[in-house]
């Protein structure tokens, strides 16, 4: 289930999937970045003086940013207690320990 936080001006759908944001689709961000801690800052309100967070290279405005971050934080919860998504991350660091041994 997906939740729609904005469309871009180019018609671009940005979209809370799962624990992620997606642009068009393809992932965009895992979490969002608060313009005031952002390295890039000053081009950012420039560009897009309402911007509060950023969602990888789309800035959301206070209301965009709420959506997206309601959206995030069901989404962490919903893995959190959902069964089938708890074995599915243990089945992935399973892999990951496969690969990498060392990794502990």
């Amino acid at each position: 289930m997906s939740v729609l936080v904005k469309t871009t001006l180019d018609g671009r759908k940005l979209e809370v999937f799962d624990q992620g944001l997606t642009l068009g689709g393809v992932l965009e961000a895992r979490e969002l970045v608060a313009v005031a801690e952002h390295p890039n800052r000053a081009k950012i309100l420039e560009v897009a003086p309402d911007a509060i967070y950023m969602a990888g290279r789309v800035p959301l405005n206070a209301a965009e940013a709420e959506i997206a971050l309601k959206a995030l934080e069901e989404a962490e919860a919903r893995h959190l207690t959902d069964p089938r998504l708890i074995e599915e991350r243990f089945r992935r660091l399973a892999w990951k320990r496969q690969r990498d041994p060392g990794l502990d």
